[in-house]
């Protein structure tokens, strides 16, 4: 059995490994083997890197350690469904360290079965809770920057850019591609 650590930040400015060493000292009291999965991105996204890279590498029986139930998830309903269905194909066990019925689940048994259900329903709800938290948080900021009188520029448009664009077609001496791969922009921008 190996233990799989997850940690995550959102934003590469956040400490990923903050809780990595509390995760290696949980998981030293159940196995001598452990792998860290460390990323910084988004838990609003399904797809990630290093949780992508977990699962393919996870084997039956394997146990996969979060700190909390958002490190894991923020995902909407359906994308943190599919989740749960990879984490249940790997055959993976979801310990969650601050979430102490899971604790039970390292060991197999009769009360595990009884674990497995309450801890799905609990898991359910966290994870619930993380993505209307997260949801709450940008309602906040936007309603805060209203407040303010805040008022988004958008991107301004590189008119240097445009205009380098806009000669390159005229000479018509480079195609599409070769004009777009020199002015570092795709080719549907050149419509």
């Amino acid at each position: 059995m190996t233990i799989r650590i997850y940690v995550r930040a959102s934003t590469k400015d956040q400490d990923a490994e903050r809780a990595l060493d509390d995760l290696i000292l949980f998981s030293q009291n159940y196995a001598d083997h452990f792998i860290a999965y460390i990323e910084n991105f988004s838990g609003t996204k399904l797809n990630r890197p290093e949780l992508s890279k977990l699962l393919n590498e996870s084997e039956q029986g394997d146990i996969l350690l979060v700190e909390s139930v958002d490190r894991l998830s923020r995902l909407s309903q359906d994308d943190f469904d599919t989740l749960k269905q990879q984490i249940k194909a790997k055959g993976l066990k979801l310990i969650v360290a601050d979430l102490l019925t899971t604790h039970g689940m390292i060991q197999d048994g009769m009360t595990n079965e009884i674990l497995h259900v309450v801890n799905a329903m609990l898991i359910d709800l966290l994870a619930t809770m993380a993505r209307l938290d997260n949801d709450k948080r940008r309602e906040r900021i936007k309603q805060g920057l209203l407040r303010s009188g805040y008022k988004p520029s958008g991107k301004k448009a590189n008119t240097a850019k445009h205009e380098r664009i806009k000669q390159l077609l005229q000479v018509e001496t480079m195609t599409r591609e070769e004009i777009a791969k020199a002015v570092g922009v795709g080719v549907a921008k050149l419509s």
